[in-house]
């Protein structure tokens, strides 16, 4: 009786010492990345969102408490071109004094693994909103030099720009349009434990 209650104590130890990372992350800006793609002419031009937060919750093997909500602001699209980045703010585009932010929210998880999932939200932009489902690759949790927790994702997805009403263009004289529809949408992020 002895032998087999010491056991159990033993056994209970080493689980209550495990790393539990069941937590709410923080997104930490300076080590994440929202960045796009699109078709211009004959080749694609790329950009980013310099100012994006949110929260990502996330507990290893339970996709059903995975969630995530961030916020972008439009303003802060940076396309290393300062004349196209004041077009796209405007109203032919984003339209930032009217709609200065953009959000997500998450709805649900579907075919999650250890590494990967499909992670389903709402994107609201420039005044729309629309369903879109992010491919998602998990990276890992653990601790920083410093004591922190941290965890890392991946993600990506494909929008059309006129399901938002972003549907400025030019028509050239071969009569291909200007600018492409599709838009390739990439995350990367690291998220820190809220304390």
């Amino acid at each position: 009786m002895c032998r087999r209650m010491s056991a159990m104590v033993l056994v209970f130890g080493v689980w209550a010492a495990a790393p539990v990372w069941a937590a709410t992350y923080a997104i930490d800006p300076d080590h994440s990345t929202v960045s796009f793609k699109i078709r211009h002419l004959f080749s694609k031009v790329g950009g980013q969102f310099r100012a994006v937060e949110g929260t990502v919750e996330y507990e290893p093997d339970h996709p059903e408490q995975w969630k995530a909500a961030a916020t972008i602001q439009a303003d802060s699209i940076d396309t290393r071109v300062e004349q196209r980045d004041k077009h796209l703010r405007s109203k032919d585009f984003f339209d930032v004094e009217q709609y200065p932010v953009i959000t997500f929210r998450s709805t649900e998880v579907t075919d999650a693994t250890a590494t990967n999932a499909k992670l389903h939200g709402v994107l609201a932009l420039h005044g729309v909103e629309q369903p879109v489902v992010l491919d998602l690759t998990i990276h890992g949790v653990g601790k920083d030099p410093w004591g922190n927790v941290r965890a890392g994702f991946s993600a990506s997805t494909m929008i059309n720009r006129k399901d938002f009403g972003l549907t400025w263009n030019q028509t050239l004289e071969t009569g291909q349009l200007l600018v492409g529809e599709e838009v390739e949408i990439s995350l990367e992020i690291e998220g820190i434990v809220k304390q």
